[in-house]
């Protein structure tokens, strides 16, 4: 039987809470949420399907140990004391990585640097051999967290970041994080029973999201490699067990997935993402200006999209705001549209009151998320609602 032990998934800010709730529905114990951060409990299959399975989580942390210092050698020395030869062999590789909140420790570079030497030491110290640094694809990953005093140590089970799905290997000017687009389209409520619409939907990230969503498909199935595929207790078997055990779990979906782009270019880009994510049945992809099109049909549209910030877009913000407002209102009736900003100047132009508001952060853009609902029929005064 395999023991459990404290994780941390970290997020993106405001999405805390639907990570909270991932990890309940996948049967995380003990789920408390942080800033940025969930904490949970749960055994090393657990972990495994953390990682395959979470849509909203960048990292899962194992953390190994916890103490005060005030000093940099008080680092070193609690580094130092450390049984390393538990997660690594003396010919080993290793890179560590920092994050410090501290007026005593300012230099996250020199934190991880104080780190790896002490482990270094310990090896050379006990064995003669030492283990090296590889920053791409070491070993072991450690994660070092100072908060004020507080040093806490974990293991990266993870690697490079959980948005990074394996999926997409083209990209346009300003893509969007796999994370944050799983994340909208949870907080939009999208549950795979209507329709589902990215009207500028740029390398198809939103589309390939919303489709994994509505099939219960595992988001990180394509990634080449874990972390934890490189430590001494990688179980291969159980591994390939929790896999099938969520591959069985996913879902039909009887409804259309499908997107606009006015670029060429971003849409033969999409189309290769969506093809290398196995998606094509579920979506499709057309060269149209949403400003142009109308919505067929009355059935209920979920829209959800990323348009242009003019962060890296040369456009004129008001009236391109203001045309997504005229589009929606008089082409698209019966339609939940949402879409991420940080320009909260050019909102102002869209022309429509929003019925949500969600305060989030787009990289380290203050962003807000709105929700504007287009109803069926009369249009006194509902669109104004």
């Amino acid at each position: 039987m395999e023991e459990n032990f404290k994780m941390v998934a970290k997020t993106l800010f405001g999405f805390e809470d639907i990570l909270a709730n991932e990890l309940i529905q996948l049967g995380a114990q003990e789920v408390k949420t942080g800033v940025r951060n969930v904490s949970f409990v749960g055994d090393k299959g657990f972990m495994y399907k953390a990682n395959l399975a979470l849509r909203t989580a960048t990292k899962i942390l194992k953390p190994i140990n916890s103490f005060k210092i005030k000093t940099e050698q008080d680092l070193y020395n609690q580094i130092y004391k450390m049984d390393w030869s538990k997660y690594l062999k003396p010919s080993g590789t290793l890179a560590v990585d920092a994050t410090v909140n501290s007026t005593v420790f300012t230099h996250s570079l020199y934190i991880s640097q104080k780190t790896k030497d002490a482990i270094v030491d310990k090896f050379r110290d006990e064995t003669g051999e030492r283990p090296n640094v590889d920053l791409k694809f070491p070993d072991l990953k450690i994660n070092i967290h100072i908060d004020r005093e507080v040093c806490n140590v974990s293991l990266d089970s993870s690697g490079e970041s959980l948005h990074k799905r394996g999926y997409k290997t083209a990209t346009n000017i300003a893509p969007i994080n796999e994370v944050l687009a799983a994340g909208l389209i949870i907080l939009s409520g999208w549950d795979g029973q209507s329709d589902f619409m990215d009207p500028m939907c740029g390398s198809g990230t939103m589309l390939a999201e919303a489709a994994m969503i509505a099939c219960n498909i595992p988001p990180n199935l394509m990634r080449k490699e874990f972390a934890f595929e490189r430590w001494q207790d990688w179980n291969v078997e159980l591994f390939e067990k929790i896999e099938a055990s969520l591959l069985n779990k996913t879902r039909d979906f009887h409804h259309k997935i499908f997107g606009f782009d006015k670029s060429p270019s971003a849409v033969t880009k999409a189309k290769e993402n969506i093809k290398n994510a196995h998606l094509e049945e579920f979506i499709s992809i057309k060269h149209e200006d949403f400003f142009k099109t109308q919505k067929g049909g009355e059935e209920k549209l979920h829209m959800v999209f990323n348009p242009p910030y003019g962060e890296r877009l040369d456009i004129d913000m008001e009236s391109f705001y203001k045309n997504i407002g005229d589009t929606l209102k008089q082409n698209y009736a019966n339609t939940d549209a949402w879409f991420i900003t940080s320009n909260l100047e050019a909102l102002k132009h869209v022309g429509l009151r929003p019925s949500r508001k969600i305060h989030l952060m787009n990289a380290r853009l203050d962003s807000r998320l709105v929700k504007y609902e287009i109803y069926a029929g009369s249009k006194k005064g509902k669109y104004m609602k």
